[in-house]
This record gives structure tokens, sequence and C-alpha cells, in this order.
């Protein structure tokens, strides 16, 4: 997993709310068990029109936004059913963190997981950063993980929260498989203990 330490990036807006994971990712592009290629397919109920062109006026497929790596978006991001294919295809996209003020839990908990981090802010807050994102090219946003901030193009700093393990995954680039592989010389060890026992 790509570790997450500083993001510098033009912010795009997304001011709706309660987008839900079949929002993000469609239910009929869930057959896949691969991590890639669902970029494509990210919001595409909004990305597209039905004869497959792009839709001008959804946020993504603005010039200004079309490399976006932060998402600012409404409350309660994530809701609905628990697929993990929705991360996937935001990183897929290129979206490494998403600000908003408050998440689904099993999204929240899925974002760490695949390298993106999800940060709550206070509607206050979260104004402020729609303020930001909708100046376009002219406005960008510096997320540090380590001092736990939020830049503004003006110089204006929000702090936020975060779970001390989870930004110690995200820092060092650890999923879950990475966590386990931290102690393979302990299981190492507990095996070569399992294998003495069942020859004595």
């Amino acid at each position: 997993m790509q570790p997450f330490t500083t993001l510098t990036s033009t912010p795009a807006p997304m001011k709706v709310v309660n987008v839900d994971t079949d929002m993000i990712i469609p239910k009929q592009y869930l057959k896949t068990i691969k991590r890639t290629g669902l970029g494509t397919a990210l919001f595409s109920e909004m990305r597209y029109k039905e004869d497959g062109s792009e839709n001008p006026d959804f946020v993504l497929n603005q010039p200004a936004y079309r490399k976006a790596e932060i998402l600012v978006a409404g409350d309660n991001f994530g809701c609905g059913s628990s697929r993990e294919h929705a991360p996937w295809a935001l990183l897929d996209f290129g979206i490494r963190c998403v600000i908003s003020t408050s998440f689904a839990d099993i999204f929240y908990n899925n974002c760490f997981k695949n390298g993106i981090l999800p940060i709550k802010v206070t509607p206050e807050q979260l104004e402020m950063l729609f303020d930001d994102a909708e100046r376009g090219s002219n406005a960008t946003l510096t997320i540090d993980l380590e001092k736990q901030t939020i830049k503004g193009p003006d110089g204006g700093e929000i702090s936020f929260e975060i779970d001390p393990f989870r930004k110690h995954c995200l820092l060092s680039g650890l999923d879950d498989i990475g966590l386990t592989m931290e102690k393979a010389s302990k299981i190492e060890a507990f095996e070569d203990k399992l294998k003495q026992r069942a020859w004595a």
C-alpha cells in the first residue's frame, strides 16, 4: 500500500449528501475482485450520459478537477452497502483523501485499509473547504498527516483528529497484510515451536 504523508491537490467539491456506495461504484461493476480498473466506473451514473458520453456538468469531468486527488463531500459519505469496491474505485481514479462531516462506518474503515485518508471536519469547516474547492485550479489544499492539518490556498489551517494506530498504518503504507508481515519473525518462531511439539 502506498504510504500517505503529505498531499497537495486541487480539491473537487461534491455538494451532495448521503452519497452511497452504489453511487460511488454501481453494482454492475462488482464482478471483479481486482482493485484496479474501476476508476473509469467511479460515479458512472453521474459522470456519463445514457449514450456513454461524459456529462460536462459533473464535477470530475470539468477541466479543473479531472486530476483531483482530494474530494470535499457532503454529509454521510459512503453510506449504504459495505462494498469495498467503493474505495477501490476512488483510489483507482486517483482520490487519496475524502473530507466530509461524517462517513458511514464500514466505508470509513475500508478507506484506511486501502490507503485513502477520510477526514472528518465540522460543518463550518466543510463550508470553508467547499469555498476553496469551488475556486477550481486556482486553489489547492495541502494535507499533512503527520501534523494532522489541512492547509488552505490562503494560508488558513484546519486541524483534524485521527486514531493513532490508523495514522501509523497510513504513514507506513501498512494494510492488513503488511501489518501481519511486520510480525513475520514471531509467527515463524511460533510455527517452529508447534513443529517441535508435534515431533516430541
